[in-house]
Formats: C-alpha cells, structure tokens, sequence
C-alpha cells in the first residue's frame, strides 16, 4: 500500500511538474532535466513512467481530463434537461481553461494541431469529455427541445470550437486582458438557433347570449 502511495505521488508530481514547465517555457524549449528539479525526481525516473518527453506530454491532457470525465458522469443523471447538461458542460470548460492557463495554452498551442496525439490513450479521455456534449444534443433531440434536423457534430463543433477560439486568442495577446464569462451568451445563440418552436394552437371561442342568433360558424 505504502509503495502504491508512493508511486502515485511520483506521477503526480512529474505530470503537475510538466504541466507547470511546459505551460511557461512551451512544450520544444522545456527540458526533461528541468521537470524533473521540479518535481524532485531524477530523470531516469521519468523515464521509468513515460518512455520520451513527448509521451509525458500526451499524458497531461489525459490525466487532467479523466478527472472531469469522472465528475461528469458523477453528476450527469442530476442534471434535469439537455440545455441545462450543455450548459454545464461549457462551462466546466470554460472553468478548467480559464482555472488552469497552463493546461489550456498546452493544449491549444502544442497539442491542438499534433496529429501523434491523436493516436495516444490520452486523446480517448479528451474524446470522452467532448461525448458529453454530443450526448446532450442528441438526447435534445429524441426528447423534442431541439429541432430533429440538426447536425449534432457540427453543433458541439460550434460551442467547443469558439471556447478554444476565444482561449487560443487570449494566449497569444499574453493573458494581458481580463476573461470575461462569454458562454451564457454564447450558448444563448447557439442553442436559440436548434431549439425547436414550440407548436402553438389557436383557439376560437364563440359566445351566444339568450335571444341572439348564433354566429356562422368561423367567426
């Protein structure tokens, strides 16, 4: 039990070491010998749990993410309504973006664009947190709150996409300007744009009075 604890808190502490090097210095100019003076480890120990620098990188965004994949599904099935899951779900991007500039710039600056990492396990954990939103469109639109002729992909595109767009713009300017909140009012767009009109029925109600003819029928 003892070693588990400590093998766990060497993994910890190298994945929080790199994260925090990588995020100031970038993913090419950071050195293993610095994450490891960081974390308090020798090299060879990183290379004991991740066989090259780039292997240590992929495993960030998995790391960090499965602890949202594990809140998520803790917390989905309270959730009443899929505008409402979206809703959450965005900002709880928005939350770990914002929380954790670091993780954001590695992510958006070094591995957006790395087609390697899309062949890593931690990919699949990044995959998992965006099936949430894609879950909730479609389950909007089984449930009737969205319209049933959307494209749920292109839709999660939409909200993901502009998360990543404003965050991305932010980290070139330096995180010099203050981040406002933009997702209610992003998602007020969005989701104005795929919910489904409400079908309203109009009534006529006609009125005869004693010693009054009755009205045609129409009017």
């Amino acid at each position: 039990m003892g070693n588990d604890y400590k093998t766990k808190d060497k993994f910890t502490s190298i994945i929080e070491s790199a994260l925090q090097v990588f995020g100031e210095k970038g993913y090419y100019n950071a050195t293993i010998s610095e994450i490891a003076r960081s974390a308090g480890v020798s090299e060879a120990t990183i290379y004991e749990y991740f066989g090259s620098k780039e292997d240590l990188l992929f495993a960030i965004p998995g790391e960090i993410t499965s602890q949202a994949v594990q809140f998520l599904e803790s917390m989905k099935a309270y959730i009443k309504g899929a505008e409402n899951k979206i809703r959450a779900i965005a900002c709880g991007y928005f939350n770990l973006y914002r929380d954790n500039p670091d993780y954001s710039s590695l992510v958006l600056l070094d591995l957006k664009h790395n087609r390697k990492f899309m062949e890593a396990d931690g990919y699949r954990e990044v995959q998992k947190a965006a099936g949430f939103i894609l879950d909730a469109i479609e389950e909007g639109m089984s449930s009737g709150e969205f319209r049933d002729d959307i494209d749920p992909y292109l839709v999660r595109s939409m909200i993901l996409g502009t998360i990543e767009h404003i965050f991305f713009r932010w980290h070139l300017k330096g995180r010099s300007e203050e981040l406002e909140d933009f997702v209610d009012l992003m998602l007020d767009v969005i989701i104005g744009g795929i919910k489904k009109e409400e079908q309203t029925r109009s009534y006529q109600i006609n009125i005869t009075l004693p010693g009054e003819d009755k009205p045609p029928a129409g009017r």
